[in-house]
């Protein structure tokens, strides 16, 4: 599991994008700093807490569906603040065998993700301190290598995380785990996008960046080119809300800037 961090380490005068999404879901594992950083985004758009819960619940489709398709091993980065119906107990509640490892660079986020599989049984789900940024060290980490079997199929979910990385390529973080995934993985991500409602999309992303958690948009062709030459499943990347939705889609669908789609390597 690795060393607990010190409090030296839990900057919690920082906003943190994992924290201000929990804030939009109306949880408490938030501080001052995250809540007035997601109160400056959400006076912009306020539909930022709606994005929320419909990327969520795409999250919750998605490993519902991999699983029902046989996968039994996920791979969650950028996992965030544990929240109801995470990866591993959607996906554990179908197939008690799956096994799920979450990989996230926040001290805070690894402390209460500890605090929430205390409980859990041992060796199915392991939560790892590692950088999204250096997907070869996440690869390599032995606690991923020791519950991840590369040479079957398995999921990579990358669900709102790669805009928090402004300053690298995509390519440079997803092309090394798309190379690592054996025949039959699949690939996750969710996005925000400017094609949607741009005048809100770049006004959050400026408060984001002043808040010291910097965010790009991208476009749907960008997005698209993640997944490099894997088959992107039906229904293709569309807004969160409308890929294989279980119940009635929101009536606020022109609110919902943020693409997700599931690709399969041949």
């Amino acid at each position: 599991m690795g060393d607990q961090p010190t409090p030296a380490e839990l900057e919690t005068h920082i906003a943190h994008p994992a924290r201000m999404y929990d804030y939009y879901l109306g949880g408490k594992d938030n501080y001052a700093a995250d809540r007035e950083a997601a109160e400056k985004s959400l006076a912009i758009a306020p539909e930022l807490r709606l994005l929320a819960r419909e990327n969520r619940a795409f999250l919750q489709r998605a490993v519902r569906f991999l699983v029902n398709a046989g996968i039994r091993q996920f791979l969650d980065l950028g996992a965030g603040l544990p929240t109801q119906r995470n990866v591993h107990q959607v996906a554990q509640e179908i197939a008690p065998e799956t096994r799920v490892v979450y990989v996230d660079n926040d001290p805070i986020v690894l402390v209460h993700a500890r605090a929430l599989l205390a409980s859990h049984s041992e060796g199915e789900t392991r939560v790892v301190q590692a950088d999204v940024r250096d997907p070869e060290a996440i690869l390599a980490h032995p606690d991923v290598r020791a519950l991840i079997d590369f040479d079957q199929p398995m999921a990579t979910m990358l669900v709102s995380v790669l805009q928090f990385v402004p300053d690298k390529d995509p390519e440079e973080i997803v092309g090394p785990l798309r190379a690592a995934m054996a025949p039959g993985s699949h690939l996750v991500i969710s996005h925000p996008t400017q094609d949607l409602r741009p005048d809100h999309v770049h006004g959050v992303a400026q408060t984001y960046t002043q808040a010291k958690a910097p965010a790009v948009p991208r476009r749907k062709a960008e997005i698209e080119a993640m997944f490099g030459d894997f088959e992107i499943l039906e229904p293709g990347i569309v807004q969160t809300s409308l890929w294989r939705p279980d119940g009635p889609v929101t009536a606020d669908l022109d609110l919902v800037w943020m693409y997700g789609a599931v690709g399969r390597k041949p």
